[in-house]
């Protein structure tokens, strides 16, 4: 593919993303801006980086970019917080304080060192998913499963941070490291869906030129 690089003594390819996914988790819904030298087919763009990626990467569409930068488009995530062998009913308790609290407290060790900040401002939704399910992978093991969407705010708040504040309200502990993925970001609108950065986009025929 034709990429475009930055100018100076050490030019890098024009790659951007956009609130890359914390290390450790499962993501359905990551984002990137790529920029061309020339017009490029999107589908054509698309398969070449699938095809290159390992397995388990998969691109799944590629549009044209339109006015405005990715990140200016993308100001919450969904995730899904799996905890195995936590009881529903005890999350539930959790979530609820939780929720209930004005501000939640937690610690996390940053490249300045250790920061405390609140884990509960940045939440919009935090509640049970449905009927408690099986863990991804996991045969005969129930767990509470949580559904979580939080904004984009400074500092950032993730979802290790809001299963702290769980910890801090009501001691929820569990047993074995939960699975989290992001199913989701994008805006948030006021009825609480997120809208995908690339609705606006998508239609064109063709890629270049950014």
């Amino acid at each position: 593919m034709p990429i475009a690089y930055s100018q100076g003594f050490t030019p890098h390819p024009k790659i951007s993303y956009a609130s890359a996914a914390p290390t450790g988790v499962g993501s359905e819904a990551e984002y990137l801006e790529i920029g061309l030298q020339a017009p490029v087919d999107p589908e054509q763009l698309r398969a070449a980086l699938d095809a290159a990626l390992s397995p388990g990467l998969d691109v799944l569409e590629a549009v044209i970019a339109g006015e405005g930068s990715l990140a200016d488009r993308i100001d919450a995530s969904r995730w899904q917080l799996e905890l195995p062998g936590v009881d529903p009913g005890d999350a539930e308790k959790a979530v609820t304080a939780f929720l209930d609290s004005a501000e939640v407290l937690v610690e996390r060790m940053t490249k300045q060192g250790r920061r405390t900040f609140d884990a509960r401002a940045a939440v919009t939704r935090c509640a049970l998913a449905g009927e408690p399910d099986l863990p991804s992978g996991a045969v005969g093991v129930r767990c509470a499963i949580i559904d979580l969407v939080v904004r984009q705010v400074t500092p950032a708040v993730r979802p290790d941070d809001v299963l702290s504040g769980l910890r801090v309200v009501a001691g929820l502990e569990p047993p074995v490291p939960p699975r989290v993925t992001r199913l989701a970001q994008g805006t948030l609108t006021a009825q609480g869906e997120i809208v995908d950065p690339l609705d606006a986009d998508r239609g064109d025929v063709g890629i270049g030129g950014r």
